[in-house]
């Protein structure tokens, strides 16, 4: 698919262009509205990919008290009742929606205790689409939003089933949540963000976790800030794994989107991301 299509896609899931507006332009680059049409299944998600199994896990939904009101979130850990280092799973900007609880059954079946927070629990009425849902970002207050993560880290503290060692994996809208956390929560272990906005320079010396950041070559808009970052990082002696995968677009680890997914490199970013945790969490 051409560049100039992901990018035009990129545009429109991350600032204010209509769905009019961007179908028009896709069907300028496509060559018509009915090859437009055809292909936009392969940009948007397909849920129905997520489907890892959760006949050995246990699962629930919850809700916990956030700043602005009440946080829902979705829960999966192997079903023995014991103690499990926790992983806090962040959204994209779209809300908790399948792909994500997906991605915490992943995280579950590495031996974690996942719990993957909503930040749209907080908007009335709850958005119908993910057009509505990337929309409704906008009614969110990043501080409350904030505050609504910390409040799921020290929720995710006084579970039982929690070992008290808890860090955060998050993408896109929710890497940069990850990074955010990283410098607001003193206690957390680990922060991994892929393809996530990055904190200032002056924010980075506030950061205890270890961090691992995860960016994709071709995305030119969280790039801008990510050698900074790392400099800032290493400059304050944090203990930080920086990725750059290459020939690879923004959400390259979203399998819901096919024409962005790309296998080889999420497989080798959940990867890692999995043997980081376990190292800073186990």
């Amino acid at each position: 698919m051409k560049q100039e299509i992901i990018n035009l896609y990129d545009e429109y899931t991350h600032k204010p262009l209509s769905r009019n507006e961007f179908l028009k332009r896709l069907s300028v680059l496509t060559g018509g509205m009915t090859a437009a049409m055809a292909i936009l299944p392969s940009l948007e998600g397909n849920y129905a990919i997520a489907q890892t199994q959760a006949d050995d896990l246990f699962t629930e939904y919850i809700t916990y008290k956030g700043v602005n009101g009440d946080m829902k979130a979705y829960v999966a850990r192997p079903k023995e009742q014991k103690a499990y280092a926790t992983v806090i799973v962040i959204h994209e900007n779209r809300g908790l929606n399948a792909h994500i609880e997906d991605v915490a059954r992943r995280a579950a079946k590495a031996g974690f205790l996942a719990i993957a927070p909503n930040a749209l629990s907080v908007v009335s009425p709850a958005p119908a689409n993910e057009d509505e849902a990337r929309a409704a970002f906008s009614q969110l207050k990043p501080e409350e939003s904030l505050g609504n993560f910390v409040k799921g880290v020290e929720y995710a503290a006084t579970r039982k089933d929690s070992n008290g060692k808890i860090g955060c994996v998050g993408f896109c809208w929710g890497g940069a949540m990850a990074n955010n956390l990283a410098v607001n929560v003193p206690n957390l272990k680990a922060a991994v963000a892929f393809y996530g906005r990055q904190p200032v320079a002056t924010d980075v010396p506030k950061i205890k976790a270890a961090v691992q950041l995860h960016y994709a070559s071709l995305d030119e808009r969280v790039n801008e800030g990510a050698k900074a970052y790392e400099e800032a990082l290493k400059s304050n002696g944090k203990a930080y794994e920086f990725y750059m995968y290459e020939g690879v677009n923004h959400a390259f680890h979203n399998d819901t989107s096919a024409a962005r997914y790309n296998e080889a490199a999420a497989k080798l970013a959940w990867g890692r991301t999995i043997e980081f945790f376990k190292k800073y969490l186990v």
